[in-house]
């Protein structure tokens, strides 16, 4: 008997076979995440002057620190369980949309890296992890639908990506790493002066 995982996971993929529109710019979010957040977090933290966030600043810093936890239990999960991509797994009853990967399915990268940011954000900085936690559901409910993971591997690297923001913002640690984000800003800020001055 088939799962609730694989029977949720063709009724996404089967409907996007046969809408293109769907398809289509969902393949964009599926492939090209991370120039959002590269983008959204290169401004957050280079802006200055009257745009300039101490809070985004801290949002930054923290992003990185719980996007580099998550994946990396992400990762030790996949060691531990090599489970087989969709396509592979069903071969004439999948639709793949991207290149192929041959890393294992569970739990999705894309999807515990864009959580954790969006998470550390939106504790720090409301405005921008809206913007990032809408793009992180977004991107997971894409791969899903470009055929790459199910929808089991999407929610659990967002879970991940959750946990390990959520473990950043325990005031024993989120103390220390703001320090750590207003040091590296002043320090931004000082080199700046220095290269553009006035």
């Amino acid at each position: 008997m088939r799962g609730i995982d694989f029977v949720l996971y063709k009724a996404i993929n089967g409907f996007a076979a046969g809408h293109e529109a769907f398809e289509d710019p969902l393949r964009f979010f599926a492939l090209d995440a991370q120039y959002f957040f590269v983008v959204l977090l290169g401004a957050l933290f280079l802006l200055t002057g009257k745009w300039r966030s101490r809070n985004g600043r801290h949002g930054v810093v923290a992003a990185g620190f719980s996007a580099a936890l998550a994946l990396a239990v992400a990762h030790v999960i996949t060691d531990m369980w090599a489970r087989p991509r969709p396509y592979e797994a069903h071969p004439g009853e999948a639709h793949l949309f991207i290149p192929a990967s041959h890393d294992p399915s569970f739990p999705s990268d894309h999807a515990t890296a864009s959580f954790a940011i969006a998470v550390a954000l939106l504790l720090r900085h409301r405005k921008a992890g809206s913007l990032a936690l809408a793009f992180a559901i977004v991107v997971s409910v894409a791969r899903v639908v470009v055929g790459t993971h199910y929808p089991s591997d999407v929610i659990a690297g967002a879970a991940i990506g959750t946990a390990a923001a959520l473990i950043f913002w325990l005031p024993a640690i989120r103390e220390p790493l703001h320090r750590l984000a207003d040091w590296a800003g002043s320090l931004y800020e000082r080199l700046s002066l220095r290269v553009a001055p006035g």
